[in-house]
């Protein structure tokens, strides 16, 4: 049975309020924790609670810096979504739910967004209260709102990688936490709050399935490692 609290695909938002945050993607079924303190995005999170409770949430791309404003329904030959006076977008973000929200005596909003579904943006549109919104589609990740599939990779092999990457780049997790999660919760997790950069971070976000993605993150956690070991690599493309 269906949660009561669940999105349904058919009640997904026509128009979806964006939020661009570099080195940072929400997947689905993933969790993201937002400290909102801009009065743009808390106007969005304030606008947010009163509807569906669903913003997307979108890289900036900062390898770009043209300028101009979308007009393509289905982009094909670029990756990059832009709008006139505005940092490009990349055209695939995903959209998340509020499930849980505390407002900070000093006048900032905590919230935790669920992830629901990927989008595509099919055009940008006119702005509100200062936050970008756009046309996204859905259609092509419907399957994003389903039981995360099972996922068949080699744990010992991300568990042996994640310790020293995470030590190289001075962060520190509770391996027994991450020992205990399930194989789709460790995948998700781990490509949410593992510093990668922003290009990695939207490989991973894009992925066609989880096995995939599991894949991709392995092979990313193995560079990480290789590459702060000092020896010499190649520029990331």
């Amino acid at each position: 049975m269906r949660s009561p609290v669940q999105t349904r695909y058919e009640d997904l938002p026509d128009e979806l309020a964006v939020f661009p945050l570099p080195g940072s993607v929400l997947l689905p079924w993933g969790r993201l924790p937002l400290n909102i303190f801009e009065p743009r995005y808390l106007n969005m999170m304030l606008d947010a609670l009163k509807s569906e409770r669903i913003i997307g949430m979108i890289q900036p791309d900062q390898n770009k810096s043209g300028r101009g404003r979308a007009t393509a329904e289905r982009p094909s030959e670029s990756n990059i979504i832009t709008l006139q006076a505005e940092p490009p977008l990349y055209t695939v973000g995903c959209a998340g739910r509020i499930a849980s929200f505390e407002e900070t005596e000093d006048g900032r909003m905590l919230v935790s967004l669920k992830g629901i579904i990927r989008f595509r943006i099919a055009q940008e549109i006119e702005g509100r209260k200062g936050y970008r919104r756009v046309k996204p589609i859905y259609d092509e990740f419907k399957a994003d709102m389903e039981a995360p599939p099972k996922v068949d990779f080699d744990r010992d092999t991300i568990i042996d990688a994640l310790k020293p990457y995470l030590d190289a780049q001075g962060m520190k997790v509770n391996m027994d936490v991450i020992k205990n999660l399930s194989d789709s919760t460790l995948v998700t997790s781990l490509c949410m709050i593992c510093p990668f950069d922003s290009r990695e971070k939207q490989a991973l976000l894009e992925c066609a399935t989880l096995q995939q993605r599991a894949e991709t993150l392995t092979a990313l956690l193995q560079m990480g490692v290789f590459d702060s070991s000092g020896k010499p690599d190649g520029p990331r493309q």
